[in-house]
């Protein structure tokens, strides 16, 4: 983890330029599932029903809305083939690729949160 050492603090507008931009990225990723929703489509392609099933405890209901608030953000797209029954497949787009380091970092925040939880409890 990047640990930042001797830097100066950020003046005031700087502090409220960084604020604006978390609150706009935060305002698209809000919720339980959408990063999770974006992780699973980075890794492959899917139909609604296997990402429901990959992302265990999300209700039909909510996903469809997640899926559509993420189409409307540029970040999956929604395939529809004409077969018969018709075929509709999610996929990431590439701008859901710019994530990929958000979500590294926070898999390995979680990660040592997680430890360090466990280590309180043991004490």
């Amino acid at each position: 983890m990047k640990v930042i050492k001797n830097e100066p603090l950020p003046d005031r507008k700087e502090c409220a330029g960084s604020l604006k931009n978390i609150l706009d990225a935060l305002y698209v990723l809000n919720g339980k599932w959408k990063l999770a929703l974006i992780l699973s489509l980075i890794q492959s392609s899917k139909r609604f029903n296997e990402i429901q099933h990959e992302v265990t405890g999300i209700s039909a209901k909510v996903l469809a809305k997640e899926l559509k608030d993420l189409e409307l953000n540029d970040l999956i797209t929604r395939n529809v083939y004409p077969t018969t029954p018709v075929s509709i497949v999610y996929e990431a787009t590439g701008y859901s690729h710019t994530l990929k380091n958000i979500i590294a970092e926070l898999s390995a925040w979680g990660e040592q949160h997680r430890e360090k939880i466990k280590e309180g409890m043991r004490k």
